[in-house]
């Protein structure tokens, strides 16, 4: 497995301009990856980040970031509109810079509304797949693969865990849309976060590892040992990549709900945590406390 660090650690949004020594920070703490959280397209230079890739010896992950104004279940055909321009973007970057996958909760905004009706929410469910279906073949034209997160009951209702995601990329049908599982959201959503990882199997492209509070991996309840025998289990090749916040990163921490330090710094979420799913990557070791 390679292990990823998101952006979102120390900046928002993230530009070429103002954040692209993040990468070298992100290469001297270890990791192998970085996922570049792509809040506006404007201010990323797709050139310029790759030279810096390429520069420090890292991997780039190309990660969405979906407001109300990109939701592609919306009835509104100028905001559906808009997320399909924004995935495309996303898609092209990811080709320009090697990027295997874009990831996110690509099929619907975070925290929208939920419809009144079950009528209502089957037609947002249509939407979304429906326009999902020519972007996933737009995305394997350019030789990259979208994932969807599921994400908690709080952030949407459209797909919270791990069946329902399964489902509906059975219903767009392409081989080019997989899984994009969040320790996090499992934790919440989940009745078994290792069943669900070996349930979407090689449908899984990326893993999010955020611990239950959104601090440290390992300093909280997440059953990480199980999840990674469940990784083990479906020969899982892609990034874990963490994800996690701190108060200082001020718009990140409003939308998530950050109200209190959970680390001392930025920095120690992502040196601590690398450290500890390192010693999560063999079977025998039992270095690490943690839940079964």
């Amino acid at each position: 497995m390679k292990y990823g660090a998101n952006s979102f650690i120390w900046a928002s949004p993230f530009s070429t301009a103002q954040s692209i020594s993040l990468l070298t920070k992100v290469k001297v703490l270890g990791f192998d990856a970085i996922e570049i959280a792509c809040e506006d397209p404007a201010l990323v230079d797709v050139r310029t980040l790759k030279d810096a890739l390429t520069g420090v010896g890292l991997q780039g992950i190309i990660c969405g970031a979906f407001g109300p104004d990109r939701d592609l279940s919306s009835a509104d055909p100028a905001v559906s509109q808009n997320a399909e321009t924004y995935i495309r973007w996303m898609v092209d970057a990811a080709a320009e810079i090697g990027s295997p996958v874009v990831i996110g909760p690509l099929y619907a905004s975070v925290g929208k509304a939920h419809p009144d009706t079950e009528a209502g929410a089957r037609a947002e469910w249509e939407r979304s797949i429906s326009r999902m279906r020519p972007l996933a073949e737009y995305a394997g034209a350019h030789g990259v693969k979208l994932a969807i997160e599921p994400l908690n009951r709080f952030e949407t209702d459209l797909i919270n865990v791990a069946q329902q995601a399964l489902e509906y990329c059975d219903a767009v049908g392409s081989p080019h849309l997989g899984l994009h599982l969040d320790t996090f959201h499992m934790h919440i959503e989940e009745s078994n976060s290792a069943a669900a990882i070996r349930a979407a199997g090689p449908r899984l492209f990326h893993l999010h590892a955020s611990e239950n509070d959104r601090g440290v991996p390992g300093a909280g309840q997440v059953a990480w040992r199980a999840i990674f025998d469940a990784l083990r289990d479906i020969a899982y090749e892609g990034v874990v990549g963490i994800e996690s916040f701190t108060p200082e990163v001020k718009s990140i921490a409003r939308a998530v709900c950050i109200w209190r330090k959970l680390a001392p710094d930025q920095d120690t979420i992502a040196r601590e945590g690398l450290a500890f799913l390192r010693s999560l990557d063999t079977p025998e070791d039992t270095t690490w406390s943690t839940r079964p």
